[in-house]
């Protein structure tokens, strides 16, 4: 039996000092690490009392499609689905610094492989992606696993639930900033996935991009969050934000 080819790619651009290419074939595979049960959602992630709500399972009424028409994705029994062809949606509200809860779950038939199983991304300010994937037993280019900062940094850990079973992303946001057209504080983030910590404090080299080096264009202080529609019917609950405010504030 011929071997089979690793996902990924061989001949995109080096990352800025890294080794590695923009999802690079030979990159090491983040580790698999079991999370724990999975928990309710009252437990695990209903809203605090500051939070500001995108999506209570509802409707889409704080949603858009790429153009701010109505969003048309599918919703029934407290989450929204993927519906087909109907493109990415984002939220209306817009913010930057932040801290960010997101419940998914990609689909119990699994079909495809690699990129192809469960896709979907969280785009915070509409620009860059933390992966949604379905990579239970599904290896792809380490740099598009779950959690990964597309086509920049695999995470440190892959703690994938079964497909079908909710996963839970808790992140922290720091937007960049910039003076005078240039970016002078880069983004950074941290990220959990069902309890286990994927990246800390990392800093982003730009906007996530497929094959590209990213790149920082300057853009608003605030952005949405936008989700992806890549052809497969990925599903989202119980999806909150709370500014992050300076201390000290009276």
């Amino acid at each position: 039996m011929a071997e089979q080819a690793k996902p990924g790619y061989s001949d995109t651009p080096l990352i800025p000092n890294s080794k590695y290419r923009v999802h690079d074939c030979d990159r090491p595979q983040p580790r698999v690490v079991t999370p724990g049960t999975e928990s309710t959602q009252e437990a695990a992630g209903a809203a605090p009392s500051d939070a500001v709500v995108l999506f209570d399972g509802t409707d889409l009424s704080g949603w858009v499609d790429k153009d701010g028409n109505e969003a048309k994705w599918k919703v029934e029994n407290g989450y929204m689905e993927v519906a087909p062809k109907a493109g990415n949606i984002k939220s209306v509200a817009e913010f930057g610094d932040c801290q960010l809860h997101v419940e998914w779950a990609s689909p119990v038939v699994v079909e495809g492989d690699s990129q192809g199983r469960g896709n979907s991304g969280v785009f915070l300010m509409g620009k860059y992606e933390i992966q949604v994937l379905d990579c239970f037993e599904n290896p792809t280019y380490p740099d598009g696993t779950t959690g990964g900062i597309y086509g920049q940094c695999p995470p440190l850990a892959n703690s994938c639930r079964k497909p079908g079973e909710w996963q839970v992303y808790d992140i922290i946001w720091i937007a960049p900033r910039f003076e005078d057209g240039k970016v002078v504080s880069p983004a950074r983030v941290t990220v959990f996935l069902n309890g286990v910590l994927l990246h800390h404090d990392k800093e982003l080299i730009g906007a996530t991009t497929h094959k590209k080096v990213g790149e920082y264009v300057p853009h608003a202080s605030a952005g949405p969050l936008e989700l992806q529609d890549h052809k497969n019917p990925v599903r989202f609950r119980n999806i909150w934000y709370r500014p992050l405010g300076a201390y000290d504030q009276e």
